[in-house]
């Protein structure tokens, strides 16, 4: 069984750089064994990947390459803090907010586009709660942000001397 950045490797990813936080919060931050990334944009070098809303300015299909984007500085962000992407355990809940044109509802799709990458990366231990939510705006214009909840896998045990 691959590990995740050995099938993180397969798919000819590598986590970017861990994109720098827009105000006043950290990227990701840890509570005993779980993992909470603040929300991630589809930035690739800070650059946003698309820009407007689905349904007039993007199209369904860009917006998805955007949550799998987003999911992955998301990954990026997790790793960074759990001390690399092989101490994540499992996906435990993500959450992809779609901003769209009032009558656009197709973000159950478009959050696809995270769900499949994590499902990729962590197989069974990828499949996760999620919520799929429209919103009118998001951060930088961008089309899309995601926000995961990971679990670590356990500590190893301290060896204390006396």
């Amino acid at each position: 069984m691959r590990s995740p950045q050995g099938r993180l490797a397969e798919l000819g990813l590598t986590l970017p750089a861990v994109p720098a936080a827009l105000a006043a919060y950290l990227p990701a931050v840890r509570s005993g064994d779980l993992i909470f990334t603040a929300g991630q944009l589809p930035l690739v070098d800070g650059v946003p990947i698309a820009l407007g809303l689905v349904g007039a300015d993007v199209t369904e299909e860009q917006a998805v390459e955007c949550a799998r984007q987003a999911a992955l500085n998301g990954l990026a962000a997790a790793a960074e803090t759990a001390g690399g992407l092989d101490r994540i355990a499992r996906v435990i809940k993500v959450v992809v907010y779609v901003a769209g044109v009032p009558e656009y509802t197709g973000q159950p799709k478009v959050a696809n586009g995270a769900s499949e990458l994590l499902g990729e990366v962590f197989g069974p231990a990828g499949q996760h709660a999620r919520s799929a939510v429209g919103v009118a705006s998001l951060p930088l214009n961008a089309p899309v942000e995601v926000e995961l909840v990971l679990q670590m896998e356990p500590d190893p045990p301290r060896i204390v001397s006396a």
